[in-house]
C-alpha cells in the first residue's frame, strides 16, 4: 500500500476527537508530501536538526509536533514555529520554552511526559508530580500546559499496556480543565488500545511510512 492509501485507510477508523501525528522522522519530504497532499497537517518529529530543516522546506501550513526528548540547549531552534513539544519531562526545559517564547513574542504548547512504563529508558515525570508541577508552571506567562504525553511498555503484553495508558488516563482526569484537553498516548503498535483507553492524540509512523532503516 501507498502512504497516501495507508493514511486514509488509518484516518478512515479513528474518532472524529483524535489528532493523528504522522511521525515522520528520518523519512524524506518526498514522504512527507505525499501524506500532505492527502489532506494531513500534523507531523512530528523527534531530532531537532531535522524538524528545522524540514520546517524551512515544506509547505508553511504544516504543524509540527516535537515529539522526541529535547534538550535545553536546543529549544531555541525550534521556539519560532514549533506548534506542539510532546515530551516535556523537567522543570528547567520549560523554563526555558518559557524564555524562548517570550524571545519569539509567541506562547508554545507543552504536554508534560508522565513516566507510565516499565522502563527505565523512558522519560518523564512520576504520576504523583504533574500536580507539583502544574502548579510550579503557573507563573509561566508564555507556554500552555495543554495536557499529557505518556509511551506504554514496549510488550507483547495487551493487559500491561491496557493498564499504563489506564494510569495516565486517570491523571489526566483529575487535572483535564478547559485549557487541558490533549492526551497524546498511542504509536504504530498500540494506538487502537490508546484510544480504546481515552487517547485524544495518537503518534503513527511507520504504519503510513513504513518502516525505518
Amino acid at each position: 500500500m501507498s502512504i497516501a492509501d495507508q493514511l486514509v485507510s488509518i484516518k478512515s477508523k479513528l474518532p472524529k476527537t483524535v489528532t493523528l501525528v504522522a511521525v515522520s522522522k528520518t523519512k524524506p519530504n518526498t514522504d512527507i508530501l505525499e501524506a500532505y497532499s492527502e489532506g494531513q497537517r500534523v507531523f512530528g518529529e523527534n531530532k531537532v536538526q531535522e524538524l528545522v530543516k524540514k520546517q524551512e522546506e515544506l509547505p508553511k501550513d504544516i504543524q509540527w509536533h516535537m515529539i522526541g526528548h529535547l534538550q535545553r540547549n536546543k529549544v531555541k531552534f525550534i521556539a519560532p514555529f514549533v506548534t506542539l513539544i510532546h515530551g516535556v519531562d523537567n522543570l528547567k526545559l520549560l523554563q526555558e520554552i518559557d524564555k524562548r517564547a517570550v524571545q519569539n513574542n509567541r506562547k508554545i504548547d507543552c504536554l508534560l511526559q508522565v513516566h507510565i512504563a516499565k522502563e527505565d529508558t523512558k522519560f518523564g515525570f512520576g504520576i504523583q508530580e504533574v500536580t507539583q508541577v502544574l502548579f510550579a508552571t503557573s507563573s509561566f506567562k508564555n507556554i500552555r500546559i495543554v495536557g499529557l504525553m505518556g509511551m506504554a511498555t514496549f510488550t507483547n503484553d495487551n493487559n500491561q499496556i491496557k493498564e499504563e495508558f489506564k494510569s495516565l488516563k486517570t491523571v489526566f482526569n483529575s487535572i483535564k480543565n478547559d485549557n487541558i484537553t490533549t492526551l497524546s498516548m498511542g504509536m504504530s503498535g498500540d494506538y487502537p488500545l490508546a484510544i480504546e483507553q481515552g487517547s485524544t492524540m495518537v503518534r503513527v509512523g511507520s504504519a503510513i511510512f513504513g518502516h525505518r532503516n
